[in-house]
């Protein structure tokens, strides 16, 4: 085998089997924790061990040959009713799982040490269950062939499937995470772009119904030339266009026949493909939570509890993505249940209690969305212990803590550093537990509920989307251009009215669900225009939490929508109060915003003292004539950007597919600013330069050119056509565009 070029594969492909196996073995272990007996479990345990050992000996790693062996004597003297594997057993199988899983080859000297420790604790366990007069037997182990299947060749059948017929492998195929985004976004734009049909066949019922009542029309003009006497030519062209209209109008019918059925079936078959491709980012809620059965059993036993743990909902499925950032929190949240929560075995016991705690994790779909739970049946939570600790914080004081409900008291066990511990331990104490989980919940969009009963136990609730690739929202018109609002960040939608914005300490405010909140205007947080006039009320979408719950002031409510996230191009950067973009089902495109983008950007405004107050009705401001900017570009994503970067902030803003469109543009109508790509089908941008600077017309246009090229010769290429700005696109952010068009012609209303 050293000199087998096939090594190396067979190596990774024994890893892969270790990691399996141990999987197996982990499982299995906890299961005879709780009922030493069972059958099933000692029967999986001893197969993935002989599995195992196999695979070791093809590959030539004697280590896990020597583990394997000694692992499985212990599986089948238990299932021989020659020994009993107790808890202390159970642990150093378990020693022998945790080394299973890193196992490498025998040259590895940290492993055989492991190993060899390892073989001999188990041999000792062995040494003393062996029945009277058979001791001997203990250093002599069975012959290979009682259990062991002969050497096998290494491209024979693996040993895990060769003695099994009811063991059959599924079909597994590695594809890239990205290639799987990309698969989903295009068939989420190719859902969009189905659902384009239906308003096309209902204009084309429109059409049918024109061309119907064209053909009464026609029929009445018959009718009343009946009377007259036509000449024979007159009389039959009337008559032949009265047929070539019938036949017109049936035709018509059956092409929309026929439109209405492609309709529904292209409408179908996009939807298969979108789940289909959203299903392949599932995976069962079981598969993050492998480790998560070991590591409470592990601290119960470090605190010296017994704990019953509860998992339901294994085949819940959850988005990949989710599912990776849960096992942190998820690990948290148990710790947490384990060293706060659940009572020593006698306290149990003092109280009436059973003296075994039970520890459940719970995830299932409801209402649209993925509910994860993580309760106990431990002590609570010390609510008088919890009010010391937030006055000995200094996070309020004595008076107000007195006043705030159970619910409001909860809320602080998630701020940063905050623990009811004043010790650090191995296991807590250092405040970055419910804090963390916080923290994943609002990354992606989600919320965290904690209740408690005093000597009933907690429970904490995490609400999170299915899917980070759909999003349900609130479309929002703001300065004429719709944007999205996540509804997990929205609190409440309101309509109120004018009169009811007061204005306290120079900061607008409404009452809302018993209390005063500050009011801005979106306008303001996207640097927009203000319409021309106001309506008598106003709509408001409620955002943020607690004291940072503040009311957005839109123009109007469009809707909720279920969008497909598409992400910015990465080479963007970051763009404030924007997270992503969508298509609508009309394909225009939709601008996904970012609400704690959108909360800081308020904290700014009010501790700078820039708040606008919104306008009484009737009051009306003077509008101007907006500057005029074509944008320039073949990137859809590029160019929607920058034109609603523009218009949010007063431009008039046109836009051009490529150089050749936008040159027939600039011709034909009056511009104050040219902003083009250079790379681009027809014409690029270089070519469009050019031609503007040497038009006698057009010369005095400014024109930037904004592109991916940052060379210096690529720069240098653009300001000698005559560009009067060059921008680079990897540099490019939103400030950096808006300084230049500044500087170029002044604000949109100069």
């Amino acid at each position: 085998m050293i000199d087998d070029p096939r090594r190396p594969s067979l190596i990774d492909l024994f890893r892969e089997e270790a990691r399996n196996q141990a999987r197996v073995l982990n499982d299995g272990l906890l299961v005879l924790d709780r009922t030493p007996t069972d059958a099933a479990a000692l029967e999986a345990c001893m197969r993935a061990a002989h599995s195992l050992k196999g695979a070791a000996r093809i590959v030539g790693v004697q280590v896990g040959v020597e583990l394997a062996h000694a692992m499985e004597d212990c599986f089948v003297a238990a299932q021989e009713g020659r020994a009993l594997l107790d808890a202390a057993w159970i642990d150093a199988l378990l020693r022998g799982v945790d080394i299973i899983a890193r196992i490498g080859n025998d040259e590895d000297d940290a492993a055989r040490e492991a190993v060899v420790e390892c073989v001999a604790a188990l041999q000792a366990r062995m040494v003393g269950v062996m029945p009277h007069g058979v001791a001997g037997a203990a250093a002599t182990p069975a012959p290979e062939a009682s259990i062991n299947p002969p050497a096998a060749d290494p491209t024979s059948t693996p040993p895990e499937t060769a003695g099994n017929p009811t063991t059959e492998p599924g079909r597994m195929l590695r594809v890239r995470a990205d290639s799987l985004d990309r698969l989903l976004s295009l068939s989420g734009e190719s859902l969009v772009e189905s659902r384009w049909l239906k308003p096309f066949a209902q204009s084309m019922l429109r059409v049918k119904r024109v061309q119907r009542d064209s053909a009464r029309a026609l029929d009445q003009l018959h009718e009343t030339l009946a009377d007259l006497s036509l000449d024979p030519a007159a009389q039959s062209a009337l008559e032949t266009l009265r047929r070539l209209t019938a036949e017109a109008q049936q035709l018509l019918g059956e092409r929309l026949a026929e439109l209405e059925g492609f309709d529904r079936r292209s409408t179908h078959l996009s939807q298969q493909l979108y789940d289909a491709a959203l299903q392949c980012r599932m995976r069962p809620f079981g598969d993050g939570t492998s480790g998560l059965a070991r590591m409470v059993r592990d601290v119960a036993r470090s605190l010296g509890k017994k704990v019953r743990w509860q998992l339901i909902g294994e085949s819940t499925q959850v988005d990949r993505d989710i599912l990776d950032l849960l096992k942190a929190p998820l690990g948290h949240m148990l710790r947490n249940a384990l060293d706060h929560g659940i009572e020593s075995p006698a306290v149990r016991l003092a109280q009436g209690k059973p003296e075994e705690g039970t520890l459940t994790l719970e995830a299932r779909h409801s209402a649209g969305a993925l509910q994860i739970t993580v309760s106990d049946d431990g002590a609570g939570i010390d609510l008088a212990a919890l009010r010391a600790s937030i006055v000995r914080r200094k996070l309020a004081s004595e008076d107000t803590v007195a006043c705030l409900s159970e619910a409001e008291l909860l809320e602080f066990l998630l701020l940063p550093g905050f623990s009811l511990r004043d010790q650090v331990t191995d296991v807590s104490g250092r405040g970055v537990g419910l804090d963390a989980v916080h923290d994943v919940v609002k990354r992606v969009r989600g919320t965290v509920r904690i209740s408690q009963e005093t000597g009933g136990g907690t429970r904490v609730q995490m609400q999170l989307p299915l899917t980070l690739s759909v999003i349900r929202s609130l479309l929002v018109e703001v300065a004429g251009e719709p944007y999205a609002v996540p509804l997990a960040h929205v609190n409440r939608t309101l309509q109120v009215s004018r009169a009811d914005i007061e204005l306290l300490e120079g900061h607008q405010h409404i009452a809302f669900a018993g209390r005063r909140i500050g009011v801005v205007t979106a306008h303001q947080i996207l640097e927009s225009a203000l319409p021309a006039s106001e309506r008598d009320t106003a709509c408001v979408v409620v955002i943020g939490d607690g004291p940072q719950t503040y009311g957005v002031l839109v123009d109007r409510f469009l809707g909720e929508r279920m969008l497909v996230v598409q992400p910015l191009d990465a080479r963007l950067g970051k763009i404030r109060n924007i997270a992503a973009g969508a298509l609508m089902e009309n394909g225009d495109p939709v601008l996904i915003a970012d609400v704690d983008d959108w909360l800081r950007s308020v904290e700014r405004l009010v501790t700078g003292g820039a708040l606008r107050h919104a306008q009484q009705p009737g009051v009306a401001t003077e509008r101007r004539a907006a500057r005029r900017v074509l944008v320039v570009d073949d990137s859809l994503t590029v160019r929607e950007l920058e034109r609603k970067l523009l218009a949010t902030r007063g431009y008039d803003v046109t836009i051009a597919v490529d150089g050749m469109d936008g040159w027939n543009a600039v011709r034909g109508e009056r511009f104050d600013l040219v902003i083009t790509d250079i790379d681009m089908p027809r014409m690029d941008g270089i070519e469009l330069v050019t031609l503007i600077k040497r038009d006698p017309q057009l010369q005095a246009l400014p024109v930037m050119v904004v592109s991916y090229k940052d060379r210096e010769e690529d720069r240098r290429a653009g300001l000698d056509a005559g560009a009067d700005y060059y921008l680079a696109k990897g540099s490019f952010h939103d400030e950096a565009l808006l300084d230049a068009v500044r500087d170029l012609i002044g604000e949109a209303y100069g």
